[in-house]
């Protein structure tokens, strides 16, 4: 993912059914033990166990009688299995025993191969899976090649039967995973415009594979992402951008999700610098108007250690050459020449803001300055102290003493309290979350692959 435009229109999903799996039969047509002697049932080999005698296939001689004359037909060059279709058809009343249709089944799904008639495959398919008699190793396959088929057909419930199946069957091979059998349940649910419900099919598998403590593929994450992304589902698409960024917090990732909730939402001032304060951390500033934003919002008279600190940071990575903008000067020099005195000013703020008298305003002027020096452990006493008094906004000193707390390295504490913001903020405070479990663990984020 790498465009973040916004979507205002929100687009239809293409559907996304990508498993490549074939039923064991391939395109050749079904062997059927036995048929070579109509007789077969009655056959008994001495000293042959009861058990193993048991477990051979029964035919109806009818059906076996009738199966064998078209079988020939079916196998002659040239046949015209469109014309025969007919008789096939005929076979299903004469299929009696398990054997017989899963005989028949492979009979109608291979014709359906031959003739490239989708219908007759998926009948084929259902009436071998109808008959009990697949082997143990091959139903997860055939229920998804019944899907497969069913999909494709556009009938989505009977398609989502097949895959629910194969799923509990725990079906896999080297080029399907469960992961790839999820997102196809979702896709099911997209190609209907119920997106609602595949984003809860993707974030259910997502939460059933972090209870189990196993790794979540990134692709359940990224699907969720750009479905929700594309069509304005919320709260939902803050969900997916917090676990995809948290497991895989690779730049890419970083900066596709600062800018998908910058343009599903209207930031500006106070709440925009908290947002650009994380993208400062994890490398998502790239373009001159991100540096000039986070200047307005910071406000050079307010925060200049701030100001002077993003600054350089715009000119070390080019994004603003040095000399190419004269505001951004102007800025740099005003902020220069405040910081001194806003230094010293630091103790009396200090004592002011720690009266038991001190207003709210002093309080959270404190807990500001101390944060954008980085004195984290003063910042945090004073935007705890905010939030005892009645006429606090909870949600900045919340969302700020979360950062605060995550710049003293108390990740399980900047969690809790990231958790309790709500409102226009609770986007913001998602992704700092992400980056307070980024932090929690780095020996795992150098191994994030999910761009």
């Amino acid at each position: 993912m790498t465009n973040m435009s916004s979507p205002r229109r929100p687009a239809r999903i293409a559907r996304q059914f990508a498993l490549a799996v074939a039923l064991a039969a391939g395109t050749a047509v079904l062997a059927v033990p036995g048929f070579t002697d109509a007789a077969y049932a009655q056959k008994k080999k001495k000293g042959e166990e009861a058990a193993a005698e048991a477990a051979k296939p029964v035919y109806t001689p009818a059906f076996v009688k009738a199966y064998q004359a078209l079988d020939a037909k079916i196998r002659a060059p040239g046949a015209a299995i469109a014309a025969l279709k007919p008789e096939i058809d005929a076979l299903i009343p004469l299929a009696a025993t398990p054997d017989d249709k899963l005989a028949l089944g492979g009979m109608q799904f291979n014709a359906g191969i031959t003739s490239k008639d989708v219908p007759l495959q998926l009948l084929g398919t259902e009436t071998m899976l109808g008959s009990g008699k697949t082997k143990p190793e091959d139903t997860g396959r055939y229920n998804v090649v019944a899907f497969q088929l069913a999909s494709e057909l556009q009938q989505y419930e009977k398609a989502r039967g097949y895959l629910q199946k194969a799923i509990d069957l725990g079906y896999s091979a080297p080029n399907v995973t469960i992961a790839d059998l999820q997102m196809n349940m979702a896709e099911l649910f997209f190609a209907e415009e119920r997106n609602v419900e595949g984003l809860k099919v993707l974030s259910d598998a997502i939460a059933a594979k972090k209870a189990a403590g196993q790794p979540v593929d990134a692709k359940l994450y990224r699907r969720g992402v750009t479905v929700a992304y594309k069509n304005e589902i919320v709260p939902q698409i803050y969900e997916f951008v917090e676990g995809w960024v948290a497991d895989y917090p690779t730049p890419e990732n970083w900066r596709d999700a600062v800018n998908l909730t910058r343009n599903l939402n209207e930031f500006e001032g106070p709440v925009l610098l908290d947002l650009l304060r994380l993208g400062k951390k994890v490398g998502t500033l790239k373009e001159k108007n991100d540096y000039i934003f986070y200047v307005e919002a910071a406000d050079t008279r307010r925060l200049p250690q701030e100001v002077i600190s993003v600054i350089d940071n715009a000119y070390v990575s080019g994004a603003i050459p040095k000399g190419s903008d004269s505001w951004i000067e102007e800025q740099y020099k005003t902020a220069s020449g405040l910081v001194g005195a806003d230094k010293a000013a630091l103790p009396a703020l200090e004592r002011d803001a720690s009266a038991a008298t001190a207003k709210l305003r002093t309080i959270m002027a404190a807990g500001d300055t101390f944060l954008s020096y980085g004195e984290y452990a003063k910042a945090m006493g004073f935007y705890e102290k905010s939030l005892t008094l009645p006429d606090v906004d909870r949600d900045t000193s919340l969302t700020r003493l979360g950062i605060a707390q995550i710049g003293a390295g108390n990740f399980e504490a900047a969690r809790a309290t990231l958790a309790q913001v709500s409102g226009l903020r609770a986007p913001i405070a998602r992704l700092w979350t992400a980056y307070a479990e980024q932090q929690a663990k780095p020996a795992a984020t150098g191994a994030a692959t999910g761009s």
